[in-house]
C-alpha cells in the first residue's frame, strides 16, 4: 500500500537518484498501526521532520530552544508541540507549529507531506507523531526567523549522520568540551536508563554532535527511524538498549492501564515516579530532552 500523501513527479525527479529513492521509501512506509483514541487527546502531538536536498545529501531541519527559557534552555528541537482541538490532523499540527516557532509559511506548496510515522513517547507522556515532509524550494531557509523567546538557532544536520555518526565529521561541529557538547566523545554517545515501571525495560539515550547542541533524547530517536526508513539499513553503532521496548504499543498499553487502575478519562494528565527518564521532551515542545 503506498502513502496517502503525494509528491509531485517533478520533485521527485529533481533528486539525485539516491535521495529520490530515500524519499520513494518514505512516501510507502506504512507506520505501526495503535488504536490510541482512549489516550487522553490533551496528551497528543505533532513534531515536523522537513527534509530538502543540498549538495547532493538529504538534511533536516532543526531547532534549538531559547537559552533564556527556565525548561530546556539551547536544547535541540524538531518543531512542532501539542495538538489544538482546532488541528484537522497531525500534519496541520506540525506546519502551523513549523510557522510559529521558525516562519515556514503556512500551507507552502513547496513543504511536500511524504508520510507519518508511529507515535513515540514523551517523558511527559505525551504521545508524539512525527510528519515527514520534502522542501523543494530552499529559497524559504533564507526566509526563516526563530520565534522570540522561543528559539534561539535554526540550523540542519544529515539525515543519514544519524545512522552512521562518522558521516557528521564534515560539518563545523561544535568544539568538544563546550556547553554544546560536553562529552569526550568525538560524534556520538549514548547511556542506558532502567525503567523499572515499565516492565522493567531500558532506555537508550543517544546523543549526537552537531553544529549547534546535541541532538538526542527523542529527537534523536525520530531522525534515526526516519533515516531508517528512508536509506533502508541499520545504524553503525548499537540502537537499542538490551531490554528496550522498540515499538509503540506496549508501552501504551502500560499507560492506559496505569489510566484506568487511577480512573483518569478523557483529558486527563498523567505523571510517575519517573516520568523524566522515557524519552526525554519538554510538554510544550515535545523535543527537549530531560537527563536522569
Amino acid at each position: 500500500m503506498s502513502s496517502i500523501y503525494a509528491v509531485p513527479p517533478e520533485v521527485l525527479e529533481g533528486l539525485v537518484e539516491r535521495n529520490k529513492t530515500a524519499i520513494t521509501r518514505l512516501r510507502e512506509h506504512q507506520p505501526e498501526q495503535v488504536d490510541y483514541s482512549s489516550y487522553p487527546s490533551t496528551k497528543w502531538a505533532g513534531v515536523l521532520v522537513l527534509l530538502y536536498e543540498k549538495a547532493g545529501e538529504l538534511r533536516v531541519l532543526l531547532t534549538t530552544r531559547d537559552k533564556r527559557l527556565r525548561a530546556h534552555p539551547g536544547q535541540v528541537a524538531l518543531p512542532g508541540g501539542k495538538r489544538d482541538p482546532t488541528d484537522a490532523d497531525f500534519v496541520e499540527t506540525a506546519f502551523r507549529e513549523a510557522h510559529e516557532e521558525v516562519g515556514l509559511p503556512r500551507h507552502f506548496p513547496h513543504a511536500h507531506t511524504i508520510c507519518t510515522l508511529r507515535q513515540f513517547v514523551a517523558s511527559t507522556k505525551l504521545l508524539v507523531t512525527p510528519v515527514i515532509a520534502l522542501l523543494s524550494d530552499l529559497s524559504v531557509l533564507e526566509t526563516l526567523k526563530p520565534s522570540p523567546g522561543e528559539v534561539d538557532r535554526i540550523f540542519d544536520h544529515p539525515l543519514e549522520a544519524m545512522l552512521d555518526p562518522t558521516l557528521a565529521a564534515k560539518e563545523k561541529l561544535a568544539p568538544i568540551g563546550s556547553d554544546d557538547w560536553i562529552y569526550p566523545e568525538e560524534l556520538h554517545n549514548f547511556s542506558d536508563i532502567d525503567l523499572p515501571w515499565l516492565a522493567n525495560s531500558t532506555y537508550r539515550m543517544h546523543r549526537f554532535r552537531s553544529t549547534a547542541f546535541a541532538i538526542k533524547g527523542l529527537t534523536a530517536d525520530v531522525l534515526i527511524a526516519t533515516a531508517e526508513i528512508a536509506y533502508n539499513k541499520q545504524t553503525t553503532f548499537e540502537r537499542w538498549a538490551p531490554k528496550q521496548i522498540s515499538t509503540f504499543a506496549p508501552i501504551l498499553h502500560v499507560f492506559l492501564e496505569e489510566l484506568a487502575a487511577q480512573g483518569h478519562t478523557g483529558g486527563a494528565s498523567t505523571t510517575t515516579p519517573n516520568a523524566k527518564t522515557i524519552m526525554g521532551v519538554n510538554s510544550e515542545q515535545a523535543t527537549a530532552e530531560v537527563e536522569p
